[in-house]
């Protein structure tokens, strides 16, 4: 048999089992245990006797199944086996401590009627949280299922007792919903055609080969998990080192230890994780640890930060990170992923524009670093893609100029799930219209913020990404914890800026002076922020791709949702 050459997903898997039956497909990857290695045998001998615990309990070809799964040494093999029926898997997040209960139940019942689910697959232990949603009156849900919690009853080389047909490739593969915090989510169709093609063209854009290994902590919910870091691996039949999402926020170095004892090669990341591990993981941690491996990190934020990037890089060169790892990506779930992606082998490209042009949408070169905005490229498009930049009469621009842009791909999805309105919304004439606002220089793309988060004073464009770099560097505030947004004021007839922020800071005085710091900052960057809001650790809320949700945090403030001492002055 052949590879590269099947045309529904689990053919693919199918393939991949015999021809490399005893080698490593998932690396399932624990700070406290001995990781759970799966080959690929086993893995898809367990995948069919799932399948065929899914199938005795009813679920059929076209069902769509919603996984709410924690991080579990299954959790492939029960994506696997959903996909071996023909029906449709659709990874939704878990409860968590970081999420409330009501919050979570109203996410899930909007996505049960919009998305129609018909089935959850989940855990005993999450049935208090899970199960109310499926008792209701109105849900489309038939049932709750437990199939991981019964015993693993594959042996790695029994024959396979599974007789499915081969899926239509037209036929939707999955469901990817969105990033957000609420049931306002929209689903993402995909065909088995479509995201098969896409991870081949984005594997040979990486270089992928035999030797590679890739190494994730993304949560399978978001399309950079679920595309980038399982689709792609057991599409090219590459393995797969996968770590639990909660563990490595709160020990972010087990991501370097197993970059390290694993030979990790490839791996995706947010842009707040660069930061995060540079600033939070302690030297005592790192002994022994060696990146010398790692050939290709991708930095997937819209935009990437060039400060995260230096700060990364500073302080792990030192144990073998080369700086033409550090590349990036510009992808989201409507192209299915990647739809831009920087040469391997070389580092992100960095442009510092001119800060007041910038914001006038003119790109131009900065002369003085003091009013410069170091934009990252996110690489040329890849085949099969073009990025096109467009002003607000929906007409192209040429290099050089800022504007909304707009993808036609060889990969776009299939629509939103049961919302026509939103699907022709977001298209124009076969373009998908992204709501990003970058430029293109020299063929590549440059992300530079989001159109409907553009804060507009007195006719002055704002990106709040700038104002957010400003203020989380100012000391006191947790990096990577503020979030600006623009308040339309009655009194001066436009918006004004307004922050909130995490910090530890509790006492009165401390907090005064803090928040004299973070205006003094803005004032640095000529911005006045006229409303600033101290709140404590924990306090933002992220959205599903883990950047701390503008819009739902503004609303937060304005529903008066803080404390006497967090109020602003």
């Amino acid at each position: 048999m052949t590879t590269g050459n099947a045309s529904c997903l689990w053919d693919q898997w199918l393939q991949w089992a015999d021809l490399r039956g005893d080698r490593e497909a998932v690396v399932h990857w624990s700070a406290d245990a001995a990781p759970v290695r799966w080959t690929w045998q086993a893995l898809v001998r367990e995948a069919e006797a799932l399948a065929q615990v899914l199938s005795g309990a009813g679920v059929a070809r076209g069902d769509v199944c919603a996984l709410i799964v924690r991080h579990h040494p299954r959790f492939h093999a029960l994506y696997m086996a959903v996909s071996a029926l023909g029906a449709v898997p659709a990874v939704l997040a878990y409860p968590n401590a970081r999420l409330h209960p009501e919050k979570f139940l109203h996410g899930l019942r909007g996505m049960a009627r919009r998305s129609g689910l018909d089935w959850i697959l989940t855990e005993r232990a999450l049935e208090p949280t899970v199960g109310p949603v499926a008792l209701e009156a109105d849900t489309t849900i038939r049932g709750l299922l437990y199939p991981l919690d019964l015993p693993v009853v594959a042996a790695p080389g029994a024959p396979s007792l599974l007789q499915q047909p081969t899926p239509d490739p037209a036929a939707v593969a999955l469901l990817q919903h969105s990033s957000g915090t609420t049931g306002l989510q929209k689903a993402v169709t995909l065909s088995h055609h479509t995201v098969l093609e896409h991870v081949r063209e984005y594997g040979r854009v990486l270089g992928m080969g035999p030797s590679d290994r890739i190494l994730s902590w993304l949560p399978l919910y978001h399309d950079m998990g679920l595309i980038a870091a399982l689709h792609l691996p057991l599409a090219l039949g590459i393995p797969v080192v996968q770590l639990d999402p909660f563990e490595w926020v709160s020990m972010p170095e087990i991501f370097l230890r197993a970059a390290s004892d694993e030979g990790a090669t490839v791996a995706w990341l947010p842009n707040f994780a660069y930061n995060l591990m540079a600033d939070r993981v302690h030297q005592d941690d790192l002994d022994g640890v060696r990146l010398g491996s790692l050939r290709l990190l991708v930095n997937c934020s819209e935009p990437v930060r060039a400060e995260s990037h230096d700060r990364f890089l500073a302080r792990f060169q030192p144990l073998g990170l080369r700086v033409s790892v550090l590349g990036a990506s510009y992808a989201m779930a409507e192209t299915t992923f990647a739809a831009t992606q920087t040469r391997p082998g070389a580092p992100a490209r960095v442009f510092s524009a001119e800060r007041g042009a910038l914001a006038g949408g003119r790109v131009v070169l900065a002369g003085d670093p003091a009013v410069a905005r170091r934009c990252v490229s996110s690489g040329h498009p890849i085949p099969g893609c073009t990025v096109q930049v467009t002003d607000e009469d929906q007409s192209p621009l040429p290099e050089g100029r800022v504007g909304e842009l707009w993808i036609r791909s060889a990969y776009l999805f299939d629509g939103y799930r049961n919302n026509e309105e939103e699907t022709q919304r977001a298209m124009s004439g076969g373009w998908y219209r992204s709501g990003d606002l970058g430029f293109v220089q020299e063929g590549e793309v440059f992300v530079v913020g989001r159109k409907k988060d553009l804060i507009i004073v007195a006719g002055k464009n704002l990106y709040p990404e700038d104002i957010e770099d400003a203020v989380g560097s100012v000391e006191g505030v947790l990096p990577g914890r503020v979030v600006a947004w623009g308040a339309f004021d009655d009194a001066t007839g436009t918006e004004q800026v307004c922050v909130v922020a995490e910090s530890e800071a509790t006492e009165g005085a401390d907090l005064k002076r803090l928040k004299t710091r973070i205006q003094v900052a803005g004032s640095a960057m000529d911005v006045t922020i006229a409303r600033v809001h101290l709140v404590p650790p924990r306090w933002l809320i992220k959205s599903s791709s883990g950047k701390p949700s503008r819009k739902t945090n503004a609303e937060r403030i304005e529903r008066g949702e803080v404390t006497p001492r967090e109020e602003s002055r």
